[in-house]
């Protein structure tokens, strides 16, 4: 695999993404994936692959990303399990393979607490949220929503979501709150 040649090849897909999902994004959750795979036998490559294809629509660009995988010397059914594993990358997704799992977890637990924290603020305010917003975002369809799959990052993962509580309510608690009005 030439990382380069996939790096030159996925590049266009996020350019215009927020500052949370681009590819700055992709290569935090490259390194993550690689340091949870290191006590699990894994393709690697498959690994790689589908890590840079986790923020491409896959259903949408799957004949392109497949043309790109093939023209890389991989195989049609090399090509499937990579979209399958970048596929069940996704927070909401239930993994049946360890790569997917180990993709799926380092998805959730990538960055830790703090990143996690600053994601949902700059993702809120990207999207033109306001803070209230943003925090009943995580209380009302993050928090506790979702789960890791391995050992090893459930505990983090748990860890993150309980600093993240903690964090958005006392942030609540110390916004404005609105005037009552009389009648």
């Amino acid at each position: 695999m030439d990382e380069e040649v996939l790096l030159e090849f996925v590049t266009p897909y996020y350019v215009k993404k927020d500052a949370m999902h681009d590819l700055s994004h992709i290569q935090m959750l490259v390194i993550e994936a690689q340091s949870i795979c290191a006590k699990y036998h894994v393709d690697k490559e498959v690994l790689t692959y589908a890590a840079y294809f986790h923020g491409i629509n896959e259903s949408r660009h799957a004949s392109s990303l497949t043309r790109f995988l093939v023209s890389q010397g991989l195989t049609k059914g090399m090509a499937k399990k990579i979209m399958q594993v970048a596929s069940e990358s996704h927070k909401g997704s239930v993994p049946r393979t360890i790569e997917g799992k180990i993709l799926h977890d380092a998805h959730l637990v990538v960055g830790g607490k703090e990143f996690m924290v600053t994601r949902f603020l700059i993702t809120g305010a990207v999207r033109g949220f306001t803070i209230e917003h943003t925090i009943n975002y995580f209380e009302e369809e993050w928090d506790r929503k979702f789960k890791c799959y391995l050992p090893e990052t459930r505990r983090r993962y748990s860890e993150m979501e309980k600093f993240g509580r903690v964090f958005f309510r006392d942030l609540k608690r110390n916004l404005p709150q609105p005037a009552i009005q009389e009648t």
